[in-house]
Formats: C-alpha cells, sequence, structure tokens
C-alpha cells in the first residue's frame, strides 16, 4: 500500500503503467509467500520441542514466545531464530514503507498550493495511520518479551497488530468513499427513524 501511494503521489502520470495488475499480483504472492515462509520455519523447529507445562497459555492466542514458555527443553536457539526472523521478514518492509513515506512527505511539502498538500496528505494519512500502530504495537511486544510482568500490556498489544488494523484497515479506506458515506449515513438515519418509530409505538 505504500508503494501505491508512492506512486500516485511521486510518479502519478506513471501509475497506471507501472501498478499495473500482474505487478500488484506478484506483491500479493511476495507478501502472503513472505509470511507462510517465516511462520513454517517457526512453526518447523517448534514441532521438535517437548512440552510438559500446563496446558494453557497466558496469551488471547497461540503467539511462539508464549507458547515457548511451556517447553521444557532449551529454547535459546528458537528464541534467536525468531529474533533473526523479525529481523529478515519485518525489517525490510518497514524501512521500505519508511522509505517510501520520506519520498512521499519530501513531494508532498513542495506541492506549492495549500489545498494541493492537504490533498494529498489526505490520499496516505489513513494508511500512514494504520501501519504506525502496526509497526509500534508489533516492535513494543517484541522488545516487552523477555518482561514478564507487563503481560496484560503485551497482550493487549498484541491484540492491536493482529485484530486491530486489519479490522480497521477496510472501514478506513471505504469510508473515504464518498458513495460509502452516503450510504452509511442513510443507513444510520434509517435506524434512527426505526427506532424512534418502535419507541412511540
Amino acid at each position: 500500500m505504500s508503494y501505491d501511494r508512492y506512486l500516485a503521489i511521486c510518479k502519478p502520470l506513471r501509475y497506471s503503467a507501472l501498478m499495473s495488475t500482474r505487478f500488484c499480483l506478484k506483491l500479493a504472492a511476495g507478501s502472503w509467500l513472505n509470511g507462510s515462509l517465516a511462520v513454517s520455519n517457526v512453526l518447523l523447529f517448534m514441532s521438535q520441542f517437548i512440552f510438559c507445562g500446563p496446558n494453557e497459555i497466558d496469551h488471547f492466542y497461540c503467539d511462539p514466545v508464549p507458547l515457548l514458555k511451556l517447553s521444557c527443553g532449551d529454547t535459546h536457539l528458537i528464541v534467536v531464530l525468531n529474533f533473526i526472523l523479525a529481523c529478515v521478514f519485518t525489517l525490510p518492509p518497514f524501512l521500505l514503507t519508511q522509505t517510501s513515506y520520506m519520498c512521499i512527505i519530501g513531494n508532498i511539502l513542495r506541492i506549492p498550493s495549500a489545498t494541493g498538500r492537504q490533498k494529498a496528505f489526505s490520499t496516505c494519512s489513513s494508511h500512514l495511520i494504520m501501519v504506525t500502530i502496526f509497526y509500534l504495537t508489533l516492535l513494543s511486544v517484541s522488545m516487552l518479551s523477555t518482561l514478564d510482568t507487563l503481560g496484560v500490556l503485551k497482550k493487549v498489544l498484541s491484540l492491536c497488530y493482529t485484530v486491530l488494523t486489519p479490522l480497521v484497515n477496510p472501514l478506513i479506506y471505504s469510508l473515504r468513499n464518498r458513495e460509502v458515506r452516503d450510504a452509511a449515513s442513510k443507513a444510520v438515519g434509517q435506524y434512527v427513524a426505526f427506532t424512534k418509530t418502535r419507541r412511540e409505538s
């Protein structure tokens, strides 16, 4: 998405040529492959462990780090592997996103008119907010993984990057569309009128 915003703002005349359907499919396939490789490597290594502790983890979902605490064996190797995989699979997309947004902000600041700058910022602000929430909560949970005292905070932060961002993303992008906003306000108006008539009857 950040590359899409970069092309739309920094190279608008070449957008349709650079952001073709084939290229979008390649980006999506690369993202899915990237995530699948990271998860399968961790699962492969974790399948070698023996779990003899309690059969409940203190987490909302089966995350590798809380699951490792249930293992009886030496988990040092998997912790190191998890850190390396996080660096390999998370750091490059983060740096690419950060680089594209620095280019976007640089180009936006060069726009002479205030309305042009505002329109360009509104195009990418929703995605920038979601990316910031995703990476900040992800990095916070990764850095707090050694502290057992902040268990509740880690669980809440992990919900932000696993549930909140995928849930809110479609809502934010669809509400930028005028037709969707009009349909949503019409539906809310009909619901208010319906509840009002039910109370009166």
